[in-house]
């Protein structure tokens, strides 16, 4: 590992007039190197984002010749009051002689035009040297807040094309139909290749392949051999003289003049960047081509031929083997009418978690609601009836949060789950800095039960983190949000899809490989980091440095961190798959877990270490304000969106849990 300094920003002093507390001041870092121009050198570049550290917070750079750091400091809000500039090697040698595991070296720096700043300065060379650091020296990172989920856009493969659903940010029109597309979430969809655009309804009427060239293309070829269609366009540079959108991409044409290209014969209309993309379908007009097709298609293939027979006797009888009569269609809103929303307890883009009062009965439930015209644009039905199906089987396991049932309106999906008044982890863990050994132990084997009911049902978790994990009254664990779990994997039969929350992702799926029940080992791993030392094992300013320190860095472990949670976190967190902790060999045997009897765990025999505070059936106190200050009222979703929208798509989405429908009115 390259020596870096860490610099940690202890107090300031100054000499004019300014005034005020040490919290009206902060600094801020620009870390700027030196590069050669036209064979001189000695020109400053900044290419990093600027630093803010708090006070007695730290932040590290790597020893690089030339690398220069100026520290600004900065009265709030924006008003610069001083300044200094350092080459960071100074700064490196002015802790040469310091002792390893020592707290560093002050260093007092003049600030112009006033004041100075004090700053304790450390060197590291050796990785040892990080290893043995003491719980002070650890970098003061706070886990920042919570970190939402990703996932990989779902791509159709549509004749080459690589459609994804897509938010538009500018006016766009469908490059079949030619009609706007309206929409407050994501309108159409989007080739990542060619970049063409159009409504979900359309694509089954592009005819064109996707191509980045019209010269000798697949699209060419594909529609002069099967249509006898090669007439390509006749572009010219065009200047025009109102709003323009292009019939490729279905943006508008910027500019004053020549603001992009006009087919002399058709006129259609084309970016500069995306004429050359089009197919030679001069004159052709995709969707009614594409209609006449669908009506050929349904003509039959075989003629009909009348035959007279003579007339004959069929016994009929009604047996068996008549197919069973669907009935009508079930009642939508069947339990919505009954529960009164009372707090907001969590929100994302998928809609809403609710505290809900089931009305006449004195009893509470988080309901989560999401919308259906976000589901639909998203591709997310799948995911949805999945997540369905796994809380159906949480009930069966302590430790997975539980399904009372689900129901639907035209416009929402909702999801009725037991209430856990005790807040995440995540809100304790801020509220407390990190927990104690004994805490984080019995947090994390409560969560590998939970693992391991679900990798015993086939099931990928894919997103553990703080924020889903609850706690309910008694202060035992309950996973929650199953949104991203996978059904039917094995260790043969694996996942390929990029999902999960940044700060967890395991290494094989930023490297694109096919993975399996261990990404879930390596997110409890870094869980369990978390938990006893409040702070995340990877860092990055940005989300690519992050990823890069998940898959090549290894975390910093404080001296005073327990030989037995170090060693089972690096077993957690090995970046090989087939060594990791859970696959290899079994989580609840590992040394640091000793102390639990799994069999009364799995009872719920085992007293939690800490219990929430929790006033009533009803206490909401143990969740963000953020999100209970907000209204309860549902967003209404797009009315066109919905009046299209098959409703068939969601059959066998509502379900009610036997064990509770006493207390559903049902």
């Amino acid at each position: 590992m390259p020596p870096f300094v860490r610099v940690k920003i202890v107090r300031f002093e100054l000499t004019g007039q300014h005034h005020g507390s040490v919290s009206d001041y902060f600094v801020a870092i620009n870390v700027k190197e030196c590069v050669v121009q036209n064979g001189i050198r000695g020109t400053l570049m900044q290419k990093k984002k600027t630093i803010y550290p708090e006070w007695d917070g730290c932040f590290d750079s790597h020893l690089k010749d030339g690398r220069v750091i100026q520290m600004v400091l900065m009265q709030k809000p924006d008003k610069l009051v001083s300044e200094c500039n350092i080459g960071l090697q100074i700064l490196a040698d002015k802790c040469r002689n310091q002792s390893i595991g020592g707290s560093g070296t002050d260093v007092w720096l003049d600030l112009k035009p006033e004041g100075r700043l004090m700053v304790q300065v450390k060197l590291f060379v050796e990785q040892e040297d990080i290893n043995q650091q003491a719980q002070d020296e650890l970098p003061t990172r706070t886990i920042q807040g919570r970190r939402g989920a990703i996932k990989k856009a779902k791509v159709h493969m549509v004749k080459g094309h690589e459609l994804t659903a897509r938010f538009f940010h500018q006016p766009t029109f469908c490059s079949v139909c030619k009609d706007f597309m309206w929409g407050l979430n994501k309108q159409g969809y989007q080739c990542k290749e060619c970049g063409i655009a159009m409504h979900k309804k359309c694509v089954a009427c592009i005819l064109s392949k996707c191509s980045r060239s019209t010269e000798r293309s697949d699209t060419t070829m594909y529609l002069k051999e099967r249509f006898k269609i090669n007439m390509p366009h006749r572009f010219k540079v065009f200047s025009y003289k109102r709003f323009t959108f292009c019939d490729h991409c279905g943006s508008m044409l910027y500019g004053l003049i020549r603001q992009g290209v006009r087919c002399e014969e058709c006129g259609t209309n084309a970016h500069h960047k995306c004429y050359k993309k089009m197919a030679h379908t001069c004159g052709v007009n995709q969707a009614l081509l594409a209609a006449a097709l669908e009506k050929l298609d349904k003509l039959p293939s075989v003629q009909v031929i009348f035959v007279f027979l003579p007339k004959i006797h069929i016994k009929r009888s009604l047996g068996n083997h008549c197919g069973k009569i669907k009935g009508g269609p079930s009642k939508l809103n069947q339990y919505g009418e009954d529960f009164k929303f009372l707090k907001v307890l969590g929100k994302g883009s998928f809609g809403k978690v609710l505290l809900a009062e089931l009305k006449g009965r004195n009893k509470f439930y988080a309901v989560k609601a999401l919308k259906k015209d976000v589901v639909v644009e998203d591709d997310d039905i799948e995911c949805t009836m999945v997540e369905r199906r796994v809380l159906e089987l949480s009930c069966q396991h302590p430790y997975l949060t539980h399904l009372f049932c689900t129901y639907q309106t035209k416009e929402h999906l909702f999801f009725v789950m037991e209430y856990l008044n005790g807040g995440d982890l995540m809100f304790h863990i801020q509220a407390s800095g990190r927990f104690t050994e004994q805490r984080a132990k019995f947090y994390a084997a409560e969560i590998t039960l939970g693992l391991e009911y679900l990798h015993s049902k086939g099931i990928i978790y894919r997103d553990l983190k703080l924020d889903n994990v609850l706690l309910d009254s008694d202060g035992h664990t309950k996973i929650a949000d199953f949104g991203m779990c996978r059904e039917n994997m094995s260790d043969t039969n694996k996942a390929s899809t990029f999902c999960g929350t940044p700060d967890y992702i395991a290494p094989e799926i930023l490297q694109g490989r096919k993975y399996s029940f261990g990404v879930d080992w390596w997110s409890s791993g870094v869980l369990l980091y978390e938990m006893m030392l409040g702070q995340s094992p990877f860092h990055g300013e940005e989300e690519e440095d992050l990823f890069n320190s998940i898959q090549k860095k290894e975390p910093i472990y404080p001296r005073w961190m327990p030989r037995q949670a170090v060693d089972c976190v690096k077993q957690l967190i090995q970046k090989d798959p087939a060594q990791r902790l859970g696959v290899c060999s079994d989580v609840k045997k590992h040394p640091f877990f000793s102390s639990i009897d799994f069999d009364l765990l799995l009872s719920r025999k085992i007293n939690p270490p800490f219990k929430p505070k929790v006033r009533s059936p009803s206490d909401y106190s143990n969740f963000d304000k953020e999100f209970l200050s907000a209204t309860t009222r549902l967003t209404k979703a797009d009315k066109d969106v919905i009046a299209s929208l098959d409703q068939a798509l969601f059959d066998g989405f509502s379900f009610v849990n036997p064990q509770s429908k006493k207390w559903l009115n049902t």
